[in-house]
């Protein structure tokens, strides 16, 4: 059995998410990976492998990452819940501390990160584009692996028949058109709405998300030195904040992002 080798400071104490809760969409993860061996394979969980693993995933998700460390389709880690890297720049430009988040997708320079509280709590997840604006991808981490089945299996169902259509009967068997195009299906079907990744903007049809002043938002309890936010609690599947292009004093590279009320309200902090 492996352990993940500890280097950040997480809350130690936090309401783990429990797997009893998330046992339908696991399952339903593993028995895709299953039947689709050619196309998918299950990343073993911290308690099923024996290989050394550096990932560093909040005490949060302890129950769920010991039996299941994510899937990698045709050989790319589309869904990771055992991060071995972590890094600071790119897409986590403006984040905050690394315990306030966790990715779940990394693809050049986008992600899909798993918002944590201050308490250990995991939250809402949001996507990441390449212009820093968030899309909500799911209330929490259960409502995101559901989501990440429909699309995977929707896109599986797709595989032939795109690549029959794309490039003809022959490369049906052909492995380098199977990986392209179960990457396009999977973009159709959920990374353009969740990482905003679409060349036409009217592909997607994403709700704005207003800036306001944090007194006529009527929030309180907020960080200290927050100097905007952006209320998500009613906002629908999809919706955008446009973080980077808050007009707010200052240079948007010095802010940050904290949450609140369980990642749904996000705070533009400044310093």
């Amino acid at each position: 059995m492996s352990s993940p080798q500890p280097s950040l400071s997480w809350p130690t104490s936090p309401t783990p998410l429990r797997i009893a809760e998330l046992r339908p969409v696991v399952d339903r993860l593993t028995s895709l990976a299953h039947a689709h061996e050619r196309e998918l394979a299950v990343i073993p969980g911290l308690a099923t492998t024996d290989e050394e693993v550096a990932a560093d995933p909040p005490p949060a998700l302890e129950q769920v990452t010991d039996e299941l460390g994510g899937l990698s389709v045709r050989g790319r880690r589309e869904l990771d819940l055992l991060v071995e890297e972590r890094t600071d720049v790119g897409p986590y430009t403006l984040l905050g501390e690394p315990t306030s988040y966790y990715p779940l997708h990394e693809d050049e320079d986008v992600a899909v990160v798993l918002t944590v509280a201050e308490d250990g709590t995991p939250g809402a997840v949001y996507g990441i584009g390449e212009d820093l604006a968030l899309h909500l991808a799911a209330p929490d981490l259960g409502a995101y692996l559901t989501r990440f089945a429909d699309a995977l299996e929707q896109a599986l169902s797709e595989l032939d028949d795109h690549i029959r259509r794309s490039w003809g009967e022959p490369s049906v068997e052909d492995e380098t058109a199977r990986d392209d195009a179960l990457e396009e299906l999977l973009d159709l079907h959920l990374y353009r709405a969740i990482l905003g990744t679409s060349e036409d903007a009217d592909d997607v049809d994403a709700d704005e998300v207003a800036i306001q002043d944090p007194q006529q938002a009527g929030l309180t309890e907020l960080p200290t030195g927050t100097l905007a936010v952006a209320d998500l609690r009613d906002a629908p599947r999809d919706a955008r904040v446009d973080v980077i292009d808050a007009e707010l004093p200052g240079d948007p590279l010095d802010w940050h992002l904290a949450w609140r009320e369980a990642g749904l309200v996000v705070c533009l902090v400044g310093g």
